[in-house]
């Protein structure tokens, strides 16, 4: 039987797993790396972990070495003898290859699935995958935790009136229309058409807008333009304001100058990834409650579905 529980964090989110082991009241397990002069790198644990309760917090956002070190670090743990290890990843990379949208091309997701399992995870836990069948790729329970637990609070403390829900395009209604139902607020949606990968070459509305305040709900940020373009087509049809909501702020390329020069009143992120830095138009809303919560139930077998809001 396991006699205690650690948490370790790789590099990458020591800073958020720092916040989570405040809020669960521990200390954050002594690691270590070593690395080598050609780049190769050996993660390891500075204390005992034989018959440990095994939590690793790690994002996996780019570069590729963030995924790779939490991998090594599963393994480590599995061959000093921890009862269990569970993966804590509150941003999923390679999430947006869940299905082979196009011939010859690889569904990510499920390959970073089956690497996690085969290093050795016994459970993952994560937060607003960018598609809910992910769940169905491991072998091993998954925990899909949700970011509306920090930004449904914030939302209602705005207190802005005739608020409107608006879902980017057509894949994010699901999680649009939660928000939408749980504030008793309508939905729009917007179409867009691309004419490559990051690149939104048109985009309409779908519903009423007009003397609306928007709220778009995203779970990923990444070049901005999509967030960027659908505030100028959501004021063009009458909104009074337009805010964004979204989950992880990858924020590559040139995206912070997009989001400082544009319509947006505002972008709120959660923590899950670190803002490269930082931005007058941005507010960042910790999801560390959130993961302490959630570790200690499953450390202590308990039901979590009450951290769904």
């Amino acid at each position: 039987m396991h006699s205690d529980i650690k948490i370790f964090s790789g590099q990458a989110s020591k800073y958020l797993a720092e916040k989570i082991t405040k809020s669960y009241g521990a200390e954050l397990g002594k690691s270590f790396i070593t690395k080598f002069s050609d780049g190769e790198y050996q993660p390891g644990y500075a204390e005992t972990v034989r018959g440990n309760f095994v939590f690793i917090i790690q994002s996996t956002f780019q570069p590729t070495d963030n995924l790779f070190e939490l991998l090594l670090m599963i393994d480590a743990a599995k061959r000093a003898s921890a009862y269990k290890v569970v993966a804590v990843i509150p941003y999923f990379g390679f999430a947006r290859q869940d299905r082979k949208d196009r011939p010859r091309v690889a569904i990510g997701a499920k390959l970073v699935a089956d690497i996690l399992t085969a290093a050795g995870a016994d459970r993952v836990i994560t937060m607003d995958l960018h598609a809910d069948q992910i769940q169905g790729f491991f072998n091993v329970p998954v925990d899909h935790l949700f970011a509306s637990a920090v930004f449904i609070p914030y939302l209602k403390n705005l207190n802005l009136k005739n608020i409107a829900i608006a879902s980017p395009d057509t894949g994010g209604t699901k999680r649009a229309n939660a928000y939408a139902k749980f504030l008793g607020a309508p939905m729009v949606i917007g179409y867009k058409s691309r004419e490559k990968a990051n690149v939104v070459s048109e985009m309409r509305i779908i519903g009423d807008v007009k003397g609306k305040n928007v709220i778009i709900l995203d779970d990923i940020i990444d070049t901005a333009g999509t967030i960027v373009k659908a505030a100028e087509v959501l004021l063009e049809n009458g909104a009074l304001s337009v805010r964004a909501i979204i989950t992880h702020p990858v924020l590559s390329g040139k995206s912070y100058e997009l989001i400082e020069n544009s319509k947006l009143e505002e972008l709120i992120v959660s923590d899950t990834i670190p803002l490269k830095k930082a931005s007058s138009k941005i507010k960042v809303l910790s999801v560390a409650d959130v993961f302490a919560k959630v570790i200690d139930k499953v450390y202590h077998y308990q039901s979590i579905s009450s951290s769904f809001l």
